[in-house]
Order: structure tokens, then sequence, then C-alpha cells
């Protein structure tokens, strides 16, 4: 099944079915599946469900969601819908994904050593630099500073787009919700609180006295965390494999999206591309709701 994801499904549709614009003709059978589709809408957005004819290969998906792209239109390919009469879970990254910033490059910010952080931030999340090398070198330049600090950014953080009204429908589903995080624990504690997410997961920086030594104390959440947590839930809670959608922005989050049933790079960086097959780079995240059947 295709998942359309636009502002105008009527347009949309229309070109589709005419093979205008950058629609090439599609196939007879196909042409009558769109035009008996169903369209949901919530909001500005629409959903047009496409039960095509044949899943689609990977370079097919590709080229047929460059040119969705071209109308501001984002495409997913599953292979069913949630039920929604089953338990499901929903496992998130973090920095880039909920928020719209990365926590350990607003905390240098305040510190006063944002560029050097950044530029070792940009590096790891496009997959060039070794996660816990990155990580650790970015921690000591945050040394010296007091753990107030983590109440001082949380009001400063930002929601991504559709964020608060994705996690309001999954609390009306029922859905379990996880937050991985390769970020620290004081920032996803007070989110967990303030959002009532079922369970977070993240690092821990070492203190002393009420002060951050730089150092990371326990066990580093990595990607290879992020799997073995979305599986440990999963197992754990006796939830069907096609009823886990994760998501994820970073090449660290591959493993966990491709673990999960349905596994989407929401406004995803090319080295979480490389790795998967649905993304979602114009939508809110609120049109994850469209899951649910």
């Amino acid at each position: 099944m295709l998942l359309i994801l636009t502002q105008n499904p009527e347009e949309i549709r229309r070109e589709l079915l005419l093979g205008m614009g950058s629609f090439v003709s599609i196939r007879p059978e196909d042409s009558l599946l769109l035009s008996s589709a169903r369209t949901r809408t919530n909001g500005l957005w629409s959903c047009i469900e496409w039960n095509i004819s044949k899943k689609l290969d990977v370079q097919e998906l590709f080229a047929l969601r460059a040119k969705f792209a071209k109308k501001d239109s984002d495409l997913l390919q599953v292979d069913r819908l949630l039920d929604s009469r089953q338990k499901s879970l929903f496992a998130f990254d973090m920095d880039s994904t909920l928020i719209q910033q990365e926590v350990i490059d607003e905390l240098a910010r305040l510190a006063g050593v944002y560029d050097q952080v950044a530029s070792v931030t940009k590096e790891a999340m496009e997959g060039n630099l070794d996660f816990h090398e990155a990580l650790k070198k970015r921690c000591l330049h945050l040394k010296g500073l007091p753990t107030t600090i983590f109440e001082e950014l949380y009001p400063k953080l930002s929601l991504n787009i559709g964020v608060e009204r994705l996690l309001f429908g999954l609390k009306e589903m029922e859905s379990r919700t996880a937050v991985f995080s390769g970020g620290f624990t004081d920032i996803l504690e007070m989110f967990q609180k303030e959002h009532r997410i079922g369970e977070v997961r993240a690092n821990v920086l070492e203190r002393e006295n009420g002060i951050l030594t730089g150092f990371v104390t326990g066990e580093i959440v990595d990607k290879v965390k992020k799997f073995e947590f979305l599986k440990e839930i999963r197992d754990r809670e006796n939830i069907d494999s096609s009823q886990v959608v994760a998501v994820g922005d970073g090449a660290n989050d591959a493993l966990m999206l491709n673990e999960a049933g349905i596994g989407i790079g929401f406004h995803a960086k090319e080295g979480l591309k490389k790795f998967i097959i649905n993304w979602v780079d114009f939508a809110p995240m609120d049109v994850l709701l469209f899951l649910f059947s």
C-alpha cells in the first residue's frame, strides 16, 4: 500500500490519473484502484490510501517519491496499516526528531562552546564519526556546567511541528510510547513527565557536587542500544512486530527503524536515508496517525 501525504489530494489524484505534470501514465488496474482509494484528512493534510497492484521495488519507490516531492508531498510504502484494536508501540529518537534542537548543541551554546560541539554533532549525525567517540568529545566541553543548566534549557526547546498532536493522538489510541536518545536523562525525564511518555532511555552525565564533570557514566545509548531497547519493549509487552513504528532522523537510528514493522525517517539526514525506504520531508509529524486503519 502507498500512502500519499499531501495538502492537495484531489490535484494529486487527478494528475496521477491523467499522467500530467511529473507523473507518467499508470497501469489501468492501478488507475482503477486510485480512483476508489480512500482519502482521510486531518487539519491541512490528507492521506490517500492507494492499494497498488504490486509492491514497488526501492528504485521505483524512490523515483515516484521524487515526483511527489515536487508537489511538497510525501510518499510512504507499507505492507499494511496498524490495527487500532491491537497493542502498538511508537518508539522515537529525541533530538531533531521530537524536538527541533540537538540538546548537546544547546548546552554548548549556553557554555560558550557551540561551534566546537556543533561541528562534531554534524559529523556524527551524518555517520562520518563514531558515535561513542563523538559523544565523549562533545561532553568534555560541558565540564564545569551546573546541573541546573538542564532546567534552564528545557523551556527553550521547541517541539517539531505536529509532535504534540501526534503524542495526544497516540494516548487516545492507547499506543505504547518510548523515546530512546543519545542525549541525556535530565532532559528526557522532563519531557517524559510533560508528555506522559511510557519509557525513556538516554545517557547519564556524571556530576560532582552539582557540577558536570564532562564524562558520561554507564552504558552509552547508541544505535545498537536503541535497537535493543525497541526489541526489549516489543517482546516484553507482546506486541506484534507489524504493530511497531520507529521514528528518527539520524544515521544512528537506522537499526531501530529497520527493526520496526514501519520505520519512518522524519526530516531525515542523508546518512539515514541511505539505510531506510520511508521518510517524511514535508508533512508534520501528526500525519503518522494515518498509519492506523
